[in-house]
């Protein structure tokens, strides 16, 4: 019986409802190793997670067992209960709804990382939505500004 062999590299990002910035550093790693934990579950390796208060980027190791949008579907709903469980925000957090997902091959592997790892150098420079606008273009991804995220100014 022939075996599956894969090779996808996704790196997503998706924001805080309303573009808050709440995702405190008192417990934004926890955060992380909770959404890491969501995604080894789902039968995916996490490459690296890391963001700022008011959005994250998530770079996985996809096995093609599940849809991109089912596991991050699991990454924002299992990971906003457990942040309203532990009450480590005022009134219910949120994701908003979409994320952006680009894909890599394995020769950037290391890149993606130190580019995912370096968020807060990163944001002193440039603001997310700036950021995110960059990836969609460097993407050649088709938008309208009016579907994006909602914007804080």
């Amino acid at each position: 019986m022939a075996d599956t062999f894969t090779q996808v590299y996704i790196h997503t990002v998706f924001a805080v409802q309303d573009r808050f910035s709440i995702i405190s550093e008192s417990w934004k790693d926890e955060l992380y190793k909770y959404i890491a934990g969501v995604i080894k579950k789902n039968k995916h390796k996490p490459l690296a997670i890391n963001g700022m208060g008011d959005h994250i980027h998530v770079f996985i190791g996809m096995k093609p067992t599940q849809y991109l949008s089912d596991l991050i579907q699991d990454i924002k709903a299992y990971s906003s209960r457990w942040i309203n469980d532990r009450k480590f925000v005022k009134g219910n957090f949120n994701w908003q709804s979409g994320y952006g997902a680009f894909s890599y091959s394995h020769s950037q592997i290391d890149n993606v990382i130190k580019y995912i790892m370096k968020q807060e150098q990163h944001h002193k420079q440039k603001t997310f939505k700036e950021e995110y606008v960059q990836l969609l273009k460097i993407f050649e991804i088709q938008f309208e500004e009016k579907y994006l995220f909602k914007w804080v100014d």
